[in-house]
């Protein structure tokens, strides 16, 4: 594998210093007045000088789009936001750069992308020392900052705290987030279809090597300093490479995957251009999501996430409400042809048996985010059909899944690792396989949307 390095720190290419002076000093200049009106209510009559010193640190709103400004990006702005919306294109988070729409793979091969606001911050190594790195922000448990950064509400991931299945965080002098784990881009992704197995074949693969790797310290559930307040935090690139849901915009060259040149990570412009998938929802396409990291394996490699086995800690899987995540329903075995009816192929096993970034299992989902019980991780309750693939409808609904789950056309995936299912108020049929992806959901759009763009989706 070929990856690039830049020559110069890792940094230093995009930080204009003038401009980090003048933003730091006005946030000073913010901390030192707040500083004297708490000192002005508090002294006592006496002047007693001995009292500590408080220490007023802007809010982390403020920090984290100070740092967008810093880098070279356009900080957003609840009140005024640089994009603007429609009912049709259906946005859940309003901070994206620019949406892609365009479904065709012959016209664009890595299908439609949007572009994130990105954030520079520390990974902490296991042997104590720290490495640079960028990440994108997808939710907030907390309302006022989620709309400050533009951002999905999410209270649910609040429910993590305590779990070990968060990972908490710090902030530099300079307003930036320290992690306390890592994540690895170098390993080259590879995935081998498996065999045939009954009604099977494809998936479950025979082996898998995830293009990325956390270590045990990482999760993208990151509590801020000094609160109770979570954010989805993923790393999408550092000295190691980018994730590989970056799109190659001169294919799909697997020699590539990790290139720190490739132009959609675009450091100079705080921003990040990352390949959606599809999926459905409440009988409806488009639900584009990311896939940022998972804790298998499996997952990570098949819709080119990280491996983060640190999320395995999270409350609670296959149960809902409770928790802090959703459940999902992937089918092992779906239609891998088109037969006409407008609605194409799904499947685990269809991403399997595709090439790297072209088919999308377009898995079935219960919610969307403007729903108060959404949460960016997912819990995989896998289906498998007993009829022909000839028979095989499109998963289109979670309705349908429980109907077709009644009839014994679907039963629960036999590799599933709960016995017998978990009662829930979506589905009291199916299992759970205990894997968890984190699949922030972008937009889910009308289709007279398709085949358009907005703002800037791609470089």
């Amino acid at each position: 594998m070929s990856r690039k390095y830049r020559p110069v720190a890792f940094r230093q290419n995009k930080l204009n210093e003038n401009k980090f002076e003048t933003i730091m000093k006005t946030l000073r200049n913010l901390a030192l007045s707040a500083l004297a009106i708490i000192a002005f209510i508090s002294c006592s009559t006496d002047d007693d000088i001995s009292e500590p010193i408080v220490v007023v640190t802007p809010d982390a709103a403020t920090l984290l789009l100070t740092s967008i400004e810093i880098d070279g990006g356009i900080p957003y702005n609840a009140d005024n936001p640089a994009l603007t919306f429609t009912q049709a294109q259906n946005v859940f988070i309003p901070s994206v750069l620019g949406i892609d729409y365009r479904t065709d793979r012959n016209v664009v091969p890595a299908g439609p992308t949007a572009r994130f606001p990105m954030f520079q911050g520390w990974e902490t190594l296991p042997n104590g020392d720290r490495r640079e790195g960028y990440y994108v922000i997808t939710e907030a448990s907390d309302l006022d900052l989620a709309r400050e950064l533009g951002v999905i509400y999410s209270p649910r991931m609040a429910v993590s705290i305590g779990s070990g299945g968060e990972q908490n965080s710090q902030w530099t002098d300079d307003g930036r987030l320290i992690f306390e784990g890592s994540v690895d881009f170098s390993p080259t992704r590879s995935l081998t279809p498996g065999g045939a197995d009954g009604l099977l074949f494809g998936f479950p693969p025979a082996e898998v090597n995830p293009g990325a790797i956390a270590d045990d310290n990482w999760s993208s559930y990151v509590v801020l300093p000094d609160s109770n307040i979570v954010i989805n935090a993923q790393l999408v690139a550092n000295s190691t490479g980018i994730h590989d849901r970056i799109p190659n915009p001169n294919g799909n060259s697997q020699a590539d995957e990790d290139d720190l040149n490739n132009p959609n990570l675009a450091i100079n412009q705080a921003s990040v251009v990352m390949q959606l998938l599809d999926g459905w929802q409440d009988d409806k396409p488009y639900y584009f999501h990311i896939v940022t990291d998972t804790s298998d394996p499996g997952p990570a490699t098949i819709e080119l996430g990280v491996y983060a086995p640190r999320l395995n800690n999270l409350p609670t899987f296959g149960l809902f409400p409770g928790g802090s995540m959703l459940p999902f329903s992937p089918t092992a075995n779906g239609r891998t042809f088109d037969n006409g009816d407008g609605y194409g192929v799904q499947g685990l096993n269809s991403a399997c048996l595709s090439d790297r970034q072209v088919q999308d299992p377009t898995n079935t989902f219960p919610i969307d985010p403007s729903d108060s019980r959404y949460a960016p991780m997912w819990d995989a309750h896998i289906t498998e059909f007993t009829v022909p693939e000839g028979e095989r409808p499109i998963l289109r609904s979670f309705a349908q899944v429980n109907d077709l789950l009644e009839q014994g056309i679907l039963i629960p995936f036999r590799g599933n690792a709960n016995p017998s299912p978990l009662a829930n108020s979506l589905s009291d049929l199916l299992t759970a396989t205990g894997a968890i992806i984190n699949c922030p959901v972008i937009t889910q759009p009308d289709a007279s949307v398709i085949g358009t763009q907005i703002g800037q989706p791609r470089n």
